[in-house]
């Protein structure tokens, strides 16, 4: 095992590995339940006509075993210290998006996560990946990912009761005096105290201390027997199969926007996380990285088994720096991570206590962290700052991350031409411009 890892060339050792492996675990446990509780639309009582709920512990279920899978395949065949999980973001267009706004069946929307992987691995394996993620601006893809924060914050502050729907103003502050709204801020700022201290796991101890909170307050029920916290894990039969059953119902352009949308934000994820992850690793050699195709075969396979498992896009996660700021250097990291995630398969019972009050911070923190990359957007050019400024505030206010992506992209080759910087444009960004206008005319 050393040998496979190469411990030596790296200067590691099995106990370095182990804790670096549960620190990645713990820093990421939040996923195990705030995944759940975003795909089953929590918190919203009425669906659209002839769509589901998705059942709840088949989620839990899933998303365990695709962060296992995945994660495992990264460590293994990559030899990455890097994790794997449902992403947030993603988790968000394909729920409040996909399935509350379009009114799309989830088990067509799985269908198109299943198509966005395999097309993933496609381009993967004939080295078209790079040269599509080349193609988009880099203002844009930064728009992007911040916009997506700003989403996920903004269901976060819904969730939590602290923004409510208003008659006269669309949205307003909700009752701060409620209960319910109080745990949550009480969640937020310690989850912020976490953070700002520097701890690890910040999130996921943020969530504990909450639903503890919440216990001791009488707003959550706690635990009275061992029975609700360990047991048998949950059957994956109710999500199990359907991206596969329903593959058919995705030859329509509303899909097309939607699977684009999801392989586009995947994209961008597991560029930014994979190369975060390495330099800080010291894994970049003349900025280049090792294994590059390995690492990316990984996500994709992973969102492909994460489908048909029953859960929305798996990606890279950037919480995979923790493990390698404890030391972890090796792919052993990401085993002890996988194993780590089988083994919270057998706490599914918890699921009660984590309420939407207790799941919202975790939600707006993360929205927090994705919106830092604000600060690298070129707003000192006009003709950037437009569609990158459309990008991010369409996401939130328009409540899908895909129309946002969609303004964003049909005003960019717009406003550069009319700078007169045509030739900076990749073609690929005006046959996307033409597929998102159709999307306007005939969807939206």
């Amino acid at each position: 095992m050393k040998k496979f890892f190469n411990f030596e060339e790296h200067g590691t050792n099995y106990r370095t590995e182990f804790l670096a492996g549960m620190t990645t675990f713990l820093a990421m446990a939040y996923i195990l339940f705030v995944n759940p509780s975003t795909l089953t639309l929590a918190g919203i009582e009425e669906l659209p006509e002839g769509v589901t709920r998705m059942d709840e512990g088949a989620v839990f279920t899933a998303t365990a075993i695709a962060a296992a899978i995945g994660t495992l395949v990264m460590g293994v065949l990559a030899k990455y210290p890097i994790a794997l999980a449902p992403g947030m973001g993603l988790n968000a267009f394909f729920a409040y998006t996909v399935v509350l706004t379009y009114g799309i069946p989830w088990e067509t929307a799985l269908a198109g996560v299943l198509a966005s992987g395999l097309i993933f691995i496609i381009l993967t394996l004939t080295g078209l990946r790079q040269k599509i993620i080349n193609a988009i601006p880099p203002n844009l893809k930064l728009a992007v990912g911040a916009g997506i924060g700003l989403f996920i914050a903004f269901i976060g502050f819904q969730n939590s009761g602290i923004v409510v729907g208003n008659e006269d103003t669309m949205v307003a502050l909700g009752d701060l005096t409620q209960s319910t709204t109080l745990l949550a801020v009480f969640g937020i700022v310690v989850s912020v105290m976490l953070l700002a201290l520097g701890i690890k796991g910040g999130i996921f101890y943020g969530m504990v201390l909450t639903a503890i909170a919440g216990m001791v307050t009488g707003l959550i029920a706690p635990p009275t027997a061992i029975t609700d916290v360990v047991g048998p894990a949950p059957s994956i039969a109710p999500t199990f199969g359907a991206a596969l059953t329903n593959f058919g119902e995705i030859f329509t352009i509303q899909m097309l926007v939607v699977i684009l949308t999801f392989l586009f934000v995947d994209f961008f994820d597991t560029a930014g996380t994979l190369v975060a992850v390495a330099t800080q690793a010291g894994y970049m050699k003349d900025n280049k990285l090792p294994r590059a195709g390995r690492a990316l075969f990984a996500d994709s396979a992973a969102t492909v088994a994460g489908a048909v498992a029953g859960t929305s896009t798996t990606t890279s996660y950037i919480e995979s720096t923790a493990g390698v700021g404890a030391g972890g250097r090796t792919g052993f990291t990401s085993v002890v991570t996988a194993a780590f995630f089988l083994l919270a398969l057998f706490f599914s019972p918890l699921l009660s206590v984590v309420t939407a009050e207790v799941t919202a911070p975790a939600l707006i923190i993360v929205g927090v962290l994705m919106a830092s990359t604000l600060k690298n957007i070129d707003w000192d050019q006009f003709e950037i700052a437009v569609p990158a400024f459309f990008t991010i505030a369409a996401m939130p206010l328009t409540y899908s991350i895909a129309t946002g992506i969609a303004i964003g992209f049909i005003f960019y080759p717009v406003t550069l031409l009319l700078k007169g910087r045509g030739k900076e444009i990749h073609p690929i960004m005006y046959l996307l411009f033409v597929i998102f206008v159709l999307y306007f005319i005939f969807l939206a």
